[in-house]
């Protein structure tokens, strides 16, 4: 049923859930995981902090690494991206450009006393503007 399955990753606490969740799915239908995670752009300073984003996309590379080492070896086909670029933009145009069928990340629980709050985050934004079914894991 999935056979594309994209994970957003943004090192935090919750996205050993989400991997393993897309893992699972994948495992199901013989399908693929991408793991994907955007460097922030500082607008307009791309070659002005070219070491820097270096930097980021070695530390990057070095916890995708850890991220995946700490999961049980599924046997599914795993690949890794690192892109720079503006959050949600890059992620919305991977899942087109690479035939994404599900995505599957982590969003943090919405606080019910204060539900006006966290409507802007990259998670919500990302499941109202994706082309593909989006599975939030909490």
């Amino acid at each position: 049923m999935f056979l594309h399955i994209l994970v957003p990753v943004d090192f935090s606490e919750r996205n050993p859930e989400a991997l393993a969740l897309a893992l699972a799915l994948a495992k199901m239908s013989n399908g693929r995981v991408s793991l994907l995670h955007v460097i922030k752009l500082i607008s307009g300073a791309l070659e002005e902090f070219q070491d820097f984003y270096e930097k980021l996309e070695a530390d990057a590379h070095e916890k995708m690494t850890a991220l995946i080492a700490a999961q049980p070896d599924s046997g599914i086909p795993l690949t890794v991206h690192i892109i720079v670029g503006h959050r949600v933009e890059e992620i919305l145009r991977f899942t087109t450009a690479q035939d994404v069928d599900l995505v599957v990340m982590s969003s943090h629980k919405i606080d019910l006393q204060h539900p006006d709050e966290g409507w802007g985050t990259i998670s919500h934004k990302v499941s109202i503007l994706a082309q593909c079914p989006v599975l939030l894991v909490k």
